[in-house]
């Protein structure tokens, strides 16, 4: 081939490449962001009382987490709507309201469990919690008010990075492979504690803000047809690295405290913190453990505040975009700063309500049904024919969904032990 040949060959190759660069985002923002307090929490739990017997299930949730996030990336992609704003057009306001309602229990719980985790990092360096909640409030709402959308991605995948820092937690816990392995495929189905923690690790990685979020995101960032094939692989590579955390988070609790006997329970930030800093020595396990927890604390925060305000801008109407000023767009940014404000509030004057992270799990593995029933739905009912859920994949995306709502539903139930 000719240099004359060769030179616009190299650029073409180079503009795809910024081009795909452009695109990533969306899905390792709301990724990072689904390894939240409470789903930390949940996995150091698991690891606590059941060993390694919970990690085979966070292998295999990563297909599944990355084939629900898909299908927001193709509604967001090919319909250039949020998901609030979809289902509206699609099956009507009260449709809409229902799952915006689903949609704000989910974003309290959730934002009580990163506005905890926060104030549980402060106090661990002995600032108090309402100095901690409120400095955390004021980044949150200057991310968000002074910037694009652009800027927003950025600054909440800057600080979701700190969430890595629990590799080097598994790490220095030094886990038994042999063992790891042994007891990673053996399952305890009978056991009604286990499969409570089963059903809270799914609501922990498949939540309603997530689905809110990942389609208005990518609607706000404007992301066309063309754009399709590197924002699949920008949520494909999220689903890896959450699900990575929480094997890690899982790891090192199971090495360290997990099989130690006692019945050790890690209800907040200061119990896992305090649980762990024998094995791991306390500047270090102090340092990495609250770098992972203010990480996965504030960009959830972000994230979760950010689907409910997109989420009821589309099904009320209003002005719902990070490209809009806040002069422009008061009752969206009007939403996001209660969600932040109002989530601070309520950890500061109500401390006890920090034992409640692996609960809120539990309630989003119960909101399972209303959330995969309309996101399948609008797939096979809302996208262009060509794009539309169909075929083989239809009936593998309905069996996955439908077997991991049903385990999600019935560990939460039969574990709380109601049926005996």
């Amino acid at each position: 081939m000719s240099d004359a040949l060769r030179r616009p060959a190299s650029l073409m190759a180079k503009f795809a490449g910024s081009r795909a660069v452009a695109v990533f985002g969306p899905g390792i923002v709301v990724m990072l962001a689904d390894t939240d307090v409470g789903s930390i929490i949940t996995a150091g739990q698991s690891g606590v009382q059941f060993g390694y017997r919970l990690l085979l299930q966070q292998v295999l949730l990563v297909p599944i987490l990355y084939m629900i996030q898909e299908l927001t990336v193709r509604l967001g992609i090919f319909t250039g709507r949020g998901h609030g704003d979809l289902i509206r057009e699609t099956f009507g306001k009260g449709w809409a309201w229902i799952s915006v309602g689903g949609l704000g229990i989910a974003t309290l719980g959730a934002l009580l469990t990163e506005m905890s985790g926060v104030a549980g990092v402060g106090e661990i360096y002995g600032i108090p919690r309402v100095a901690s909640l409120a400095l955390a409030a004021i980044c949150l709402l200057a991310v968000v008010t002074t910037g694009s959308y652009r800027r927003v991605e950025r600054a909440a995948i800057a600080l979701g990075l700190f969430e890595l820092a629990f590799f080097g937690v598994a790490w220095a816990a030094g886990p038994h492979l042999p063992q790891m392995l042994h007891e990673a495929v053996t399952i305890p189905w009978h056991d009604q504690s286990y499969l409570y923690l089963s059903a809270a690790n799914i609501g922990a990685v498949i939540m309603p803000w997530m689905v809110f979020y990942q389609q208005s995101a990518i609607a706000d960032k404007r992301l066309k047809p063309e754009h399709f094939k590197a924002a699949r692989i920008d949520t494909a590579a999220g689903a890896l690295v959450t699900q990575l955390v929480m094997g890690a988070v899982l790891i090192a609790c199971a090495a360290t405290i997990g099989g130690k006997g006692g019945q050790t329970t890690l209800n907040t930030v200061g119990d896992m913190s305090a649980a762990l800093t024998p094995y791991l020595g306390v500047t270090f396990g102090h340092l990495v453990f609250g770098l992972g927890i203010l990480g996965a604390g504030m960009v959830a925060a972000i994230v979760c505040s950010l689907a409910l305000a997109w989420g009821v801008g589309e099904v009320a109407g209003y002005r719902h975009s990070l490209e809009h000023k806040p002069t422009e767009a008061g009752w969206f940014y009007g939403i996001y700063a209660s969600c932040v404000i109002g989530g601070a509030a309520l950890v500061a004057l109500w401390p006890n309500l920090v034992s409640l992270n692996i609960g809120v799990q539990i309630m989003n593995a119960l909101l399972l049904p209303l959330v995969l029933g309309f996101l399948i739905a609008l797939a096979i009912w809302a996208l262009p024919p060509s794009r539309r859920l169909q075929g083989p994949y239809l009936v593998v995306v309905c069996v996955v969904s439908i077997v991991t709502t049903v385990f999600g539903v019935f560990g939460a139930i039969y574990g709380t032990g109601i049926f005996g």
